[in-house]
């Protein structure tokens, strides 16, 4: 009897220790996620299953703003409830407020959906996505629920992207038909303006006086301008009969010319006019432009028969006073003689001086003088003779020869003299610039030149300046000549100086930045340095990386620092970088060990901390996280064989569709409201 009740016990005993084993086995503290969205630690999806899924959730992220999440353990621990470990793993892995988290005990029997009280979905619409999803999670279809549960998330079984396709495209497509109705109105509008306004420009042209003239009235303005230019050239012949019998031919030869060509523009008047009346249509801008032209085409008719009518008064004026006018003109001839016997020994003093070339528009200034003052003597003897013929006519005209020559001949002998005057000032000026170009050749030698530049300009402009000072002391000089030539080196120069001192103002700024940018970076090498020494238990190698190629780049700036500026510049400002990213990355380690599953377990005590991760690791942190860290490098342990190899210890922004910032930021407070749903189902 004693054997068979310790029989039974030993069989209690091996039960109980099996179930215990077995619960032991099953139970799953929260995690962290996979990479991807799927994180199977029950190891019930098969791969296929699990390459569905991931499909169907990325489909989600890429169709909708929010994210879901899933993972599969056997049963809940640390906590049990299926809530509070569904929203703790929710925010250690730092899910935001529009990323989901569908944690399902498969052992268990129950399942639950993380939701932060400010996302998509409003507390009773996940209560409605669970209800839906407990059919398929109690066959052990978990395909099916996860799909469900996207389907329902994204909106319409996954038809909420093809609505939203729908109404963008019903929105273009109704702004493109008010747009169109918009420029069909538009135009109708412009085209009655346009028919209203003929071919009148829309907006008034200060430079163009026809601007504000409609068509009728360019038209009524043409016709009348047409008759009152015929009737000027028909006034104008009879005048012209009556001066050629008075004066001759000859002294109305140019009077002549001007009412031929007179006739010869109005006959191009009349042509438009037959134009614009004959059977042919014609469009609203050429009519326009044809009496514009007709307009035109009177007043340059106007303005030739005017010239015409002041020319025939003078003449008339001599007639009347031709014994005075004659007296006039031969005090006018008597004071030409002297200039005219000082123009020959002028311009043989300038060639004594200056090469022929200098003086070729002056080289038969004396002669052709000397032709019109013969020509005045002869008109002056002319127009005596008619005056005591009575022949008042000829006399008028001889006399206006004679004015016109003797006006022509001091002219010319004047010109030989302003000449000379302009040459000595020229050469004043050449000297000049043979003095400012010396000083500029002096300051380039004083720039850096590293590409030659300079000393190319230099070198022409030397030899220009020593041709030129040759040329100024020669007996047959050309100060034109010499000017042109320094006048086109001294720009050369010019321009090879700004360049050179250009050059000297970019490296003085270039080298004003590299002692900002090297004390930058030399100070936040420092704090960096500081920060992960003081803190290297919990800092990983990436911060290291970071600092230490900051650190070479520094070196490497200070070595360059006297003969490559702009190289040092550019390894200054890398190092600035990296040594910036080496801070962030050391802070993103340190905040990720000071993460709240380490805040709440109760690990600053032994060492003397609080466990706040406010304001640093601590020693505790130091110890702990040099600890943990040399774990996860390989140091021991080896983990859950259920995890998928390559899965980060950290979710990273590569992961599938992960969108939250490193560490608790982007996509919603962590604190945001995960939490105050009373939800889950068994099923």
């Amino acid at each position: 009897m004693t054997k068979r009740w310790l029989a039974l016990a030993a069989l209690l005993l091996a039960a109980t220790a099996g179930a215990l084993s077995a619960s032991a086995a099953s139970a799953t503290d929260p995690l962290t996620l996979d990479a991807g969205y799927v994180t199977d630690q029950a190891q019930v999806l098969s791969t296929d299953d699990e390459a569905t899924v991931e499909a169907r959730l990325q489909e989600l992220t890429d169709n909708s703003s929010a994210d879901l999440f899933v993972v599969l353990v056997d049963d809940f621990t640390n906590p049990s409830d299926n809530a509070e470990w569904a929203d703790t793993v929710a925010q250690e892995n730092n899910l935001g407020s529009q990323q989901y988290l569908l944690a399902i005990a498969v052992d268990g029997r129950s399942f639950y959906i993380s939701a932060a009280s400010d996302g998509p979905l409003s507390f009773s619409q996940i209560d409605s996505i669970e209800d839906k999803m407990v059919p398929f999670a109690a066959d052990g279809d978990w395909v099916g629920a996860i799909t469900l549960a996207a389907d329902e998330i994204q909106g319409d079984g996954g038809a909420g992207a093809l609505r939203i396709g729908l109404i963008v495209v019903a929105v273009i497509a109704a702004g493109l038909l008010i747009w169109l109705v918009v420029v069909l109105v538009r135009r109708s509008r412009r085209n009655a303006e346009i028919r209203r306004r003929g071919a009148m420009p829309e907006k008034p042209d200060p430079a163009d006086p026809f601007s504000t003239l409609t068509d009728q009235q360019v038209e009524t303005q043409a016709g009348l301008a047409l008759v009152q230019a015929d009737d000027a050239i028909t006034s104008s012949k009879e005048e012209l009969g009556f001066a050629v019998a008075q004066f001759g031919e000859g002294a109305t030869e140019e009077f002549t010319r001007a009412v031929e060509v007179a006739k010869a523009k109005i006959a191009e008047a009349f042509d438009l006019k037959q134009k614009l009346d004959d059977e042919i249509e014609d469009t609203i801008h050429d009519r326009r432009a044809w009496h514009i032209r007709i307009i035109r085409i009177a007043d340059e008719i106007d303005d030739v028969l005017d010239d015409n009518t002041e020319a025939f008064d003078a003449l008339r004026k001599l007639e009347q006073n031709a014994p005075q006018e004659l007296e006039r003109v031969r005090a006018e001839r008597a004071a030409l003689t002297p200039v005219l016997a000082s123009a020959a020994p002028a311009l043989t003093r300038l060639s004594s001086v200056y090469d022929a070339a200098a003086l070729s528009t002056v080289a038969d200034n004396p002669a052709q003088a000397q032709e019109r003052a013969d020509l005045a003597d002869r008109s002056i003897e002319a127009a005596a003779q008619a005056i005591v013929a009575g022949r008042s006519g000829e006399a008028a005209f001889a006399i206006r020869t004679a004015e016109q020559s003797v006006a022509q001949a001091a002219q010319l002998a004047q010109a030989v003299t302003t000449l000379g005057a302009e040459l000595s000032a020229i050469e004043t000026q050449s000297q000049a610039l043979v003095a400012e170009l010396q000083a500029d050749l002096a300051a380039a030698q004083q720039l850096p030149d590293t590409s030659g530049t300079i000393a190319a300009a230099a070198s022409a402009t030397a030899q220009q300046l020593q041709l030129a000072q040759a040329d100024l002391a020669s007996s047959a000089r050309n100060p034109q000549r010499v000017l042109e030539a320094l006048t086109a080196a001294n720009a050369q120069i010019d321009a090879a100086i700004a360049q050179g001192r250009e050059s000297v103002e970019r490296s003085r700024r270039v080298q004003q930045m590299l002692e900002q940018t090297l004390a930058q970076a030399n100070s936040e090498i420092r704090a960096a340095r500081e920060f992960i020494e003081t803190r290297r238990g919990t800092v990983g190698s990436t911060a290291r990386t970071r600092l230490a190629n900051a650190e070479a780049s520094l070196t490497q700036a200070l070595n360059l620092r006297a003969s490559d500026p702009d190289a040092a510049l550019a390894e200054a400002n890398r190092s600035l970088a990296l040594a910036g990213q080496a801070t962030s990355a050391a802070q993103s380690d340190v905040q990720a060990y000071n993460s709240p599953g380490y805040e709440q377990g109760g690990w600053g005590g032994p060492f003397g901390g609080s466990g706040s991760s406010s304001g640093g690791s601590g020693l505790g942190g130091d110890i702990l996280g040099g600890i943990i860290g040399g774990l996860l490098a390989g140091g021991g342990g080896g983990g859950s064989s259920s995890r998928r190899s390559g899965s980060s210890g950290w979710r990273s922004s590569g992961g599938g569709g992960f969108r939250s910032s490193g560490f608790g930021g982007g996509g919603g407070s962590r604190g945001g409201g995960r939490s105050g749903r009373s939800g889950g189902r068994r099923f």
